[in-house]
């Protein structure tokens, strides 16, 4: 569906919207608040799933000149999906998908747990040399993000079996870069607002940092770094995810690691991208900073990932290029309503029926992630047709939550 000119009263830039739902009055505000930004860059492009956020959309793309905007960015830095596809065919799951979820749920440590001592992926990874130049209210906070490097975390996080539409098994999950990345997020959220009079912005959560200050080069070191946490952090837990994958059934899936002669051996088909981060891009023939704060990379014949909730369709998709999105499109089907009415509105046995056909919790403690909280991932695909194509429809068999 061809985007359209969001009509947004008093904004100072365009809003460019492939979203089809009626837009509240609230979200109308923070788009306005975001188009009077002296940094933005062109227009805000808004992807189907948007909902609010927190000074800006979830879903929403912001390019801005000589600027980053911390909290935009959010706290949950560089939160992404990993897929790989197996070689193998749905009948490797028969009469074992229950206990596959409990080996998942053994292997990798979910919600606030993380392992008693850090993994060896951990303790390899080559970012750590860095770690004493980030923000000093996180140095100590080290040994806690080597332990959890390769966790799931909380919230709408999830690791997932799917089979596509020709009957293969996937591996998926979603993570981000766990509390390091939120507590880099808010020091540094808080430094941008002691820099502002907040009675000038249009929202003091729009506090921004001015490219070649000391406070930007601190920003964008640490954020560069929270992002690379979060891209190792999926890849340490999906290697994992195989090697359980592999117990289980007594196969070789063809792991996304080294094997013992240093060689990489990588399985049919294996994407990892970020949802929620800022990148240095050229865009109209000029170098801005993009932030997608709930949107993926699209620039054309990138694949991405598209989940839908757990109970739904999800999509490995290839990105078309669009320029008005600033090659982004969704990151998911996104929220319709919070997770304190979703509570309010359904119960125990709606998530049973949303969820019928899926090994996954079904207790009242994750009713707020319930297929019904979520708009139609078949709409939101509809909606942005000129941003992707799809390569695979995967549904969901097995989900662990957060």
């Amino acid at each position: 569906m061809p985007h359209n000119k969001l009509d947004v009263s008093g904004a100072s830039a365009d809003v460019l919207s492939w979203v089809t739902h009626e837009m509240s009055p609230d979200e109308h505000k923070m788009l306005r608040n975001v188009s009077r930004l002296p940094c933005l860059y062109k227009h805000v492009a808004l992807m189907p799933d948007a909902h609010l956020g927190i000074g800006s959309m979830v879903g929403s793309v912001i390019a801005t000149k000589d600027a980053v905007i911390p909290a935009t960015v959010g706290v949950d830095i560089g939160c992404g999906m990993m897929a790989v596809k197996t070689p193998f065919k749905s009948g490797i799951l028969d009469r074992k998908m229950a206990a596959f979820r409990h080996e998942i749920e053994r292997a990798i440590p979910v919600g606030f747990n993380d392992y008693k001592e850090p993994v060896d992926e951990s303790n390899e990874w080559e970012g750590w040399a860095e770690f004493d130049q980030l923000h000093p209210g996180v140095q100590d906070r080290r040994r806690k993000a080597m332990k959890q490097l390769g966790t799931l975390g909380g919230g709408n996080h999830f690791i997932e079996v799917c089979l596509d539409t020709d009957d293969n098994v996937w591996l998926m999950l979603h993570s981000g870069s766990r509390n390091i990345g939120n507590e880099v997020a808010t020091r540094h959220i808080a430094t941008a607002k002691s820099l502002h009079d907040l009675n000038t912005l249009p929202d003091p959560a729009l506090a921004f940092f001015v490219q070649g200050t000391d406070e930007f080069k601190a920003y964008w070191h640490d954020v560069e770094w929270s992002q690379r946490y979060a891209m190792k952090n999926r890849e340490i837990m999906m290697a994992r995810l195989i090697r359980s994958f592999d117990r289980m059934f007594g196969v070789e899936s063809g792991r996304p690691v080294r094997d013992t002669g240093g060689r990489a051996v990588h399985p049919p088909f294996m994407v990892n991208c970020h949802h929620n981060y800022v990148a240095s891009e050229e865009h109209f023939g000029e170098s801005v900073y993009v932030t997608r704060k709930g949107a993926i990379n699209a620039e054309a014949g990138r694949y991405g990932i598209i989940p839908g909730s757990m109970g739904a369709k999800s999509f490995i998709i290839r990105g078309l290029g669009n320029p008005d999105s600033f090659n982004s499109c969704s990151h998911g089907a996104g929220r319709k309503m919070s997770r304190t009415k979703a509570k309010q509105k359904f119960t125990r046995e709606d998530l049973e029926k949303q969820t019928m056909g899926v090994e996954c919790r079904k207790d009242k403690a994750v009713i707020d992630e319930i297929p019904g909280a979520y708009k139609d991932i078949e709409e939101v695909m509809r909606a942005q047709s000129d941003l992707v194509e799809i390569v695979a429809e995967l549904k969901q068999v097995i989900c662990v939550k957060g």
